[in-house]
Formats: structure tokens, C-alpha cells, sequence
């Protein structure tokens, strides 16, 4: 069984207002920090690519 280790961005400090992402060799994981047993969203390694070179620029 896979340890799945989440975490959130350094720009988050102490916030708990945040998501958190997890990297597995299947997909990246996205959570909201506030309810970590929630629903969880899955995307592919290329999508979460696409999407950061969507949101930085």
C-alpha cells in the first residue's frame, strides 16, 4: 500500500485555507485543507502540467 504525502504551497503559511496536492506515479491529487477527508480531485501528471504553465503566467 502506496503512503500517499500530502502538501501545500510555502506561499500558504500557517492557513488553513488552502488545497493541498499529492503526487502518485498515476495522478496528482488535490484536497481542500479544511476537510482532508473529503473529496478529492485527480488529475493527470500532463493536465496538472498544462495547468501550471496556465496559472503562472
Amino acid at each position: 500500500m502506496q503512503t500517499i504525502c500530502w502538501r501545500k504551497s510555502s506561499h500558504s503559511g500557517d492557513s488553513s485555507n488552502c488545497v493541498e496536492i499529492a503526487t502518485t506515479p498515476a495522478a496528482v491529487l488535490i484536497r481542500d485543507s479544511k476537510n482532508t477527508s473529503g473529496p478529492r480531485l485527480g488529475l493527470s501528471h500532463a493536465t496538472w502540467a498544462d495547468f501550471l504553465t496556465y496559472v503562472t503566467k
